[in-house]
C-alpha cells in the first residue's frame, strides 16, 4: 500500500452518554451497567426532582415525583447502590444536579473514601449552575447570593481536592429551551460564567497562581438545534469569545486552560408528538452540527430519544439514540480529518455577527449589575419570555416551518408508536412507597449521635460562611439525607422565588379575523358573568419547566383574559387557595414530570373540600393517551399535550370552558 492509500489516523471519540435515571437506585444502575455493555463510555445522571429540589421522599412536595424524572437519592447507601459495580475511579460520571451540587458531590466524594478510592482520581462534571435555574429549570431553593456562595465552594473545593473533576457545567441548553436566541444563549451562559470565575477569584479561598487551573476547570454545556449552520457558528463563537476571555479579562496565557471544554444534549424542545418518527432525523442533524468543526467539536453528547415528546423512553429507545453517536463516530470519515469548515467565509461571517450580537448583550447586562443583578430584577427571565414568545408567533404564522406540526401534516399512522403507551417507559407506582420505606430503615439503623453532630457542623460552616464541602463529606457518610442537609441549608439561607417574566407584551399572529372572534368571545363572556374572565395558571409539584405555563399566561393576558400565575412549585392546596381567593373561572395546571394524575387527584379533593368543586380546570404537559382518559374522569375539563402547538386554538377550548358554564354558545374552537 503507497503512503497516498493510507487512511487518515483518526480522532478519539467523544464521550458517549445517554441521560438517564429512573425508579430507583437499583433500577437505574442496572439500567446504566447494560448502557456500558453496549459501548456507552461515560454516564450522565438524571436526578428526580425531590432530589434536586432537597426533599426526601416522604416529604408531602414529593408526593408523586419521586424516581419520575430520574434516580431518587437520599443518602449514601442510595449512591452506593447508585454505583454498584462501577469503578469510580475509570468511570466519568456527570452529575446533573445544582441547588444541592455540593451535597451530591460531597455523596459521591465519600462513596469513595468508603470503597478506598483516592478522590484526586474522580472524573466527571456537576452542573453546578445556579443562575440558569432562576430562568428555566427552576431547581433552586436559595436566594441567588448564598446560592453563588455554595457554586463557589463546591468549585473551590474541587481545584484543591478534585484535579479531574469538572465542579460546575455553565449550561446554556435550558436557556435555549426558556426561549434564548442564539446570541442571548451565548451572552447569558458567559455572563454567568464570569460571574463564577469572579465570585471564586474574590472569596479568598483560591490564590493567583489558582486562578488558570479555576477557568480551566469551568466547562459548558450547551443545546443544539435544528438550525444547525446557526449552530455550528455558535459553538465556534463560544470558543473564541471563551478563549478571549480568559486572556484578556483574567490574563491567563496557557491556551490549554483557556481551551473551550463543553458537552451537548441536542434540542429535546424540537421533538415533536406529531410524525414522532421525524424526531429521529432531527437528532442526527443536530448532532452534526457539535461535531463537524473539529476545533470546536463536544467532549461529550449525550442524545434524546425520538419518543421523549411522548413520555419516559424505554432502554431501546436510549440504545437507539446511543447507536447514532457510534454510527457517527465509528462508520463515517469524520474523525480523519482536520477542521473541514476553517476558512468557509459563510461559517466565519456567521461567527462574527454572533459575537458581536453576543458582546452587545453582555453589555447591556452589564448594564444591569451582572448576570446576577440582571436575574433578580427580572431582566434575564422577560427577555427569554418576550423570545419564546416571538418563537412561537413564529410557528404559529407558518414563517418557521415545523414538520408534521404547521406544515406537511398528512400521515399514515406511525409503525414506531404502538399506541397505549405501548412506546414510552410506564413508572412503577410502587416506588415512591419502597423509597420511603427505604428511607425509614436507614433512619432507624444510622448512628443518630453522629447524624445530629454532623448536621451541627453543617450549620455552623454554613453560618460561619465556611467552604461547605468539608462538613457535607462529614454529613454524608454520617447518613444525613438529602432532604435534611437542605433543611439545614434552609434555615440558614431561607428560600427564594424567582420572577416570573410574564408582564411582556406579546402580538397575537395567526388569521386576524380568528383572533378579533376570540377577543371578541372573551369580552362577551367577561360580560355576562359581570367582571373580567379571570384564570389562574399554577405550576403543581415540584416540576420547574414553566415555559408552556409562561406562554399560556402571556397569551390569555393578550386576548383579554386576567391571569393569576405565582410561579413554580406550589402545593395543590395552595392553587385551591388561589382559586378561591382570586375569584377565578377557570385553572390552568401544568405538569411535565409525569405526576399529573397523582396531582389532580390532590387538586380534586382541595376543590372539594373548599366547596369550590365546580370550578373547572385543564391541564397540559407531556401525557400519555391512556392517561388522558383517566384525567377526565377525575374531572378535568381539556388535557392539552405536546401536539397542542396553536395556542390561539387552545385559548378558545379555554373560554369556550367557562362559556359552558353560563349558557353561552359554544363555536368549538376558532377552526
Amino acid at each position: 500500500m503507497s503512503a497516498s492509500d493510507k487512511r487518515p489516523e483518526r480522532d478519539r471519540p467523544w464521550l458517549m452518554r445517554t441521560y438517564s435515571g429512573h425508579t430507583s437506585a437499583a433500577a437505574s444502575n442496572e439500567l446504566y451497567r447494560k448502557n456500558m455493555e453496549k459501548g456507552q463510555t461515560g454516564l450522565s445522571v438524571a436526578f428526580d426532582l425531590p432530589t434536586q429540589t432537597g426533599y426526601d421522599a416522604d416529604h408531602p412536595l414529593a408526593k408523586g415525583e419521586v424516581g419520575k424524572v430520574g434516580v431518587p437519592i437520599a443518602h449514601i447507601g442510595d449512591m452506593d447502590t447508585l454505583f454498584k459495580d462501577i469503578p469510580l475511579d475509570r468511570m466519568n460520571t456527570s452529575m446533573t444536579i445544582n441547588a444541592t451540587a455540593p451535597w451530591l458531590l460531597a455523596l459521591y466524594v465519600a462513596l469513595a473514601e468508603r470503597r478506598s478510592v483516592d478522590p484526586a482520581l474522580l472524573r466527571g462534571t456537576t452542573q453546578n449552575d445556579i443562575v440558569k435555574e432562576y430562568l428555566s429549570r427552576g431547581t433552586y431553593i436559595f436566594p441567588p447570593e448564598p446560592s453563588m456562595k455554595l457554586t463557589v465552594d463546591t468549585i473551590a473545593y474541587a481545584v484543591k481536592h478534585l484535579p479531574k473533576w469538572n465542579p460546575i457545567n455553565v449550561c446554556s441548553y435550558h436557556l435555549q429551551e426558556a426561549g434564548a436566541t442564539p446570541e442571548q444563549e451565548l451572552a447569558y451562559a458567559l455572563g454567568t460564567a464570569q460571574t463564577v470565575v469572579d465570585a471564586v477569584r474574590d472569596s479568598g479561598q483560591i490564590t493567583a497562581d489558582e486562578l488558570p487551573k479555576v477557568f480551566g476547570r469551568i466547562s459548558f454545556f450547551l443545546n443544539s438545534g435544528i438550525r444547525f449552520v446557526e449552530e455550528i457558528g455558535k459553538v465556534r463563537a463560544f470558543s473564541e469569545l471563551w478563549g478571549h476571555i480568559g486572556r484578556k479579562r483574567y490574563k491567563i496565557e496557557d491556551p490549554a486552560m483557556t481551551r473551550f471544554r463543553y458537552g451537548v444534549q441536542v434540542n429535546s424542545l424540537g421533538l415533536t408528538e406529531s410524525q414522532p418518527e421525524n424526531n429521529v432525523q432531527r437528532i442526527v442533524l443536530e448532532m452534526l452540527a457539535v461535531t463537524l468543526s473539529k476545533n470546536a467539536r463536544a467532549r461529550a453528547i449525550q442524545l434524546p430519544a425520538w419518543n421523549e415528546a411522548l413520555g419516559l423512553p424505554r432502554i431501546w429507545d436510549q440504545q437507539w439514540a446511543l447507536r447514532m453517536q457510534q454510527v457517527l463516530a465509528y462508520e463515517t470519515d469524520l474523525l480523519e480529518y482536520a477542521d473541514i469548515l476553517d476558512g468557509s467565509p459563510v461559517i466565519e461571517a456567521k461567527v462574527r455577527d454572533l459575537k458581536d450580537r453576543a458582546v452587545a448583550e453582555l453589555e447591556r447586562v452589564k448594564l444591569e449589575g451582572g448576570m446576577l443583578k440582571a436575574v433578580e430584577s427580572g431582566y434575564v427571565k422577560r427577555r427569554l419570555v418576550q423570545s419564546q414568545a416571538e418563537r412561537l408567533r413564529a410557528i404559529e404564522r407558518g414563517d418557521v416551518k415545523v414538520v408534521g406540526v404547521n406544515c406537511f401534516t398528512e400521515s399514515e399512522p406511525s409503525l414506531l408508536a404502538r399506541g397505549e403507551g405501548g412506546d414510552i417507559l410506564k413508572a412503577d407506582p410502587e416506588a415512591h412507597a419502597r423509597q420511603v420505606e427505604s428511607l425509614r430503615v436507614h433512619r432507624e439503623t444510622r448512628d443518630a449521635r453522629e447524624v445530629v453532630a454532623a448536621l451541627d457542623q453543617l450549620k455552623l460552616a454554613a453560618q460561619n460562611e465556611e467552604n461547605i464541602l468539608p462538613a457535607s463529606i462529614r454529613a454524608a457518610h454520617a447518613g444525613v439525607t438529602t432532604g435534611e442537609w437542605a433543611r439545614v441549608m434552609r434555615g440558614v439561607y431561607g428560600e427564594y422565588r424567582a420572577p416570573t417574566g410574564v408582564n411582556v407584551g406579546a402580538r397575537s399572529s395567526g388569521d386576524p379575523a380568528k383572533i378579533a372572534t376570540l377577543r371578541q368571545r372573551v369580552r362577551e363572556t367577561s360580560e355576562v358573568i359581570g367582571r373580567p374572565l379571570r384564570m389562574l395558571v399554577g405550576k403543581p409539584g415540584l416540576d420547574g419547566h414553566s415555559n408552556g405555563a409562561e406562554q399560556v399566561a402571556v397569551k390569555a393576558r393578550d386576548i383579554g383574559i386576567e391571569v393569576v400565575y405565582e410561579g413554580i412549585r406550589l402545593t395543590p392546596r395552595q392553587i385551591a387557595v388561589a382559586a378561591l381567593e382570586e375569584g377565578v373561572h377557570v385553572i390552568g395546571l401544568s405538569v411535565l414530570s409525569g405526576s399529573h394524575l397523582e396531582l389532580t387527584k390532590d387538586l380534586v379533593r382541595e376543590l372539594a373540600e373548599m366547596e369550590t368543586p365546580e370550578t373547572p380546570f385543564v391541564i397540559g404537559g407531556i401525557i400519555p393517551v391512556e392517561d388522558e382518559t383517566r384525567l377526565r374522569e377525575l374531572g378535568v375539563s381539556e388535557v392539552f399535550t405536546p401536539k397542542d402547538t396553536e395556542l390561539n386554538e387552545v385559548m378558545a377550548r379555554v373560554v369556550d370552558i367557562v362559556r359552558r358554564q353560563h349558557g353561552l354558545e359554544i363555536l368549538g374552537g376558532l377552526t
